[in-house]
């Protein structure tokens, strides 16, 4: 069995398409000190990832921040493969390609041919299933899902899952390897969203619903979120930022996931942005414009109006923390690091609850289970505990 823990530097790591998110692992991997196989199938994504990696590697020079012979030896381990072939002395393949569970598993196959027996086989799935993946290959107790948040040489989080089948050590592994790359590794239950795209659902769920209501317009939203709540972006200008094609996807699949649980429906308002191409910052118009000289929407003043916006969205989001902690999806320092680290949130929701009182959550959460009869809105079992029990926190 390959030992990522010894994190050998002649370890060689190969990384599966040459877009933003594999150039990013691909770049994470080659400063860590790992000689690097990117591969693609298409030799011009490859020419674009070296043009890109090489003008990183220039302007963290030029910033003091490596120095001239430091960014040269790290472009040197790169290897630019358009052949799978390459990766058959890595240790460790991480793919980062299209969301699609049927061609992740013929990918991870055609891997089983080419790679040692004792190689570890890593998914950057963001909302599939690392058991479905797993379970398509000779030896799924190899396969483990390692998340990074997009920028990966800037995001801190990797979120490491393991599948049903997956070996104890290589989970063990990977998390220990994360944390010699630099990386915050959190644990997460193999469940849809892990615990990221599963606990920011309200953010952006709670925030259209909210506008639908026509109780504030969304430029007021974001500035309540970002003023009152800390949030460093609101909801729709991250939406925008994400692009609402990938946001309404993610959204749609956890819905699926669970079964189509109400608390994670879509949204008509986002389907119908993505049916008119108003995809957000890429596509020049969202949820806000961004064409040159565009107008800025005004914010609606009042205050009154700004707090029930937070505390509105803010218990939807404690609730679904609560609920994952219920649910085992990790442990409370793991969830609470995974939102600070990965979608940088003010405070952790965990401790947020805290410090709002549980009592305080449960009731703002009854009333508006009450006020709309949706089990949307029905608050966590450990929640009810919790207040029950009279507990200052979990």
């Amino acid at each position: 069995m390959y030992d990522l823990r010894a994190m050998q530097k002649d370890m060689i790591v190969g990384v599966v398409g040459a877009g933003t998110m594999g150039s990013g692992i691909a770049q994470v991997a080659a400063q860590a000190g790992h000689k690097v196989v990117l591969f693609d199938t298409r030799q011009q994504a490859l020419d674009t990832a070296k043009a890109g990696l090489e003008k990183v590697m220039d302007r963290l020079v030029e910033k003091g921040k490596l120095t001239a012979e430091t960014a040269t030896a790290i472009q040197g381990r790169f290897t630019y493969a358009t052949d799978m072939k390459a990766f058959a002395t890595s240790g460790l393949v991480i793919e980062a390609i299209v969301e699609d569970l049927g061609v992740k598993q013929k990918l991870f196959l055609d891997l089983e041919a080419i790679v040692g027996s004792d190689t570890v086989l890593a998914t950057n799935t963001s909302s599939l299933s690392v058991t479905a993946i797993a379970g398509a290959c000779k030896m799924p107790g190899r396969v483990v899902g390692l998340h990074f948040f997009n920028p990966a040489p800037l995001l801190p989080l990797v979120e490491v899952v393991p599948s049903l089948a997956t070996d104890p050590q290589h989970a063990s592994a990977c998390v220990a390897l994360m944390k010699v790359w630099g990386k915050t590794p959190v644990l997460a239950k193999d469940t849809p969203g892990f615990i990221v795209n599963r606990v920011a659902r309200p953010f952006y769920g709670e925030a259209l619903r909210i506008y639908e209501e026509g109780i504030a317009d969304m430029a007021t939203i974001d500035h309540a979120m970002k003023t009152i709540g800390g949030f460093k972006m609101g909801p729709f200008e991250l939406m925008d930022l994400i692009g609402n094609d990938v946001n309404f996807a993610v959204t749609n699949t956890v819905f699926k996931a669970f079964f189509y649980d109400p608390r994670y429906k879509p949204s008509l308002t986002q389907q119908r942005m993505v049916e008119a191409n108003w995809l957000g910052r890429k596509s020049g118009k969202g949820y806000f414009s961004y064409a040159e000289g565009a107008v800025q929407p005004e914010v609606t003043k009042d205050s009154d109006l700004h707090r029930m916006i937070v505390d509105r969205i803010v218990v939807m989001l404690i609730n679904e923390a609560v609920d994952a902690l219920y649910l085992d999806i990790a442990d409370r320092t793991d969830l609470d690091l995974a939102m600070t680290k990965g979608v940088n949130y003010p405070k952790g929701l965990l401790a947020w609850a805290e410090e709002m009182g549980y009592a305080q959550c449960l009731s703002s959460l009854e009333k508006l289970q009450a006020e709309y009869g949706e089990d949307r809105y029905r608050p966590s079992p450990l929640l009810r505990k919790l207040v029950r029990e009279g507990a200052k926190s979990v």
